[in-house]
């Protein structure tokens, strides 16, 4: 498996958030976003928290909230994240871009001290069970980054963050999906399914039967049981459900077999 370095692009994308932060006035922290309830006060709240926690949990070792009882992880998630964007909204805008600013570099100086060979500190459930590497943890979090910065830009209509060297990561990680959402279509090892996302932040992405499992392959050799085609801004809110499996497929081309191709089209790159 192919080791994706996203650590230098976690103060690209930072410097990019803030700015846009910063840019803001009060009108446009109360606009709603695509997250249901939340504005953009609490989008970037969340996206704090997320700081928080990893701080906390990779470099000082601290279990934070626990389970309630027959909690499910996506229950556990809801529950906590939302408690704290509760909280956070006695936070006023400036208070949460410093702490922003502040708690980046420390972010960063974890990933920096992380063997990306390494087991994850958290495994990458949406890639499927089983222990995942450091290098795809680190990735997923740069992807939530970027996917709420844009879930920002969205809502203030101001885009931007979204040229090839930022988003392009973001969808090679989401590939690490592709084999989950194929996980039940039982077919003869060889079978391929080809995945190609257009536009200067795109790629080809093949997903291989082998005797017992799909996985990820480094090339395709043969002619794909089935192809998925659809642009880079459609490929990244299907996986985050910031558009519905329905109107993905609308904008996307399927060609071959009709059950593989509905299959990867329910790709999802999120805890749900």
């Amino acid at each position: 498996m192919t080791v994706l370095d996203t650590r230098p692009l976690y103060p690209l994308e930072r410097q990019a958030l803030l700015g846009l932060l910063a840019s803001l006035d009060a009108a446009d922290w109360a606009k709603p976003t695509v997250c249901p309830g939340w504005d953009v006060h609490d989008v970037t709240a969340h996206i704090l928290n997320d700081y928080l926690r990893r701080i906390s949990g990779s470099r000082d070792g601290h279990p934070g909230a626990v389970f309630a009882d027959d909690e499910t992880l996506p229950a556990y998630l809801a529950r906590t994240n939302e408690e704290f964007v509760r909280a956070a909204r006695q936070c006023s805008p400036r208070t949460m871009i410093d702490l922003l600013a502040h708690l980046g570099p420390q972010l960063d100086a974890v990933w920096a001290d992380t063997d990306l060979t390494g087991p994850a500190q958290l495994d990458v459930s949406w890639a499927g069970p089983g222990e995942s590497p450091a290098w795809l943890d680190i990735a997923r979090d740069y992807t939530e980054f970027w996917v709420h910065q844009q879930q920002i830009r969205d809502a203030v209509s101001r885009p931007g963050a979204d040229e090839p060297a930022l988003l392009h990561p973001v969808l090679a990680a989401f590939a690490h999906a592709l084999p989950h959402a194929l996980r039940d279509q039982d077919r003869q090892a060889g079978t391929t399914v080809l995945v190609e996302i257009t536009g200067p932040a795109g790629g080809r992405w093949v997903c291989l039967r082998d005797d017992t499992a799909w996985r990820l392959a480094e090339t395709n050799d043969g002619e794909p049981a089935a192809t998925v085609v659809m642009d880079q801004d459609t490929a990244w809110r299907l996986a985050t459900r910031g558009i519905t499996v329905a109107e993905a497929r609308r904008r996307a081309e399927l060609r071959g077999d009709a059950e593989l191709t509905t299959a990867a089209t329910t790709w999802l790159a999120i805890v749900a």
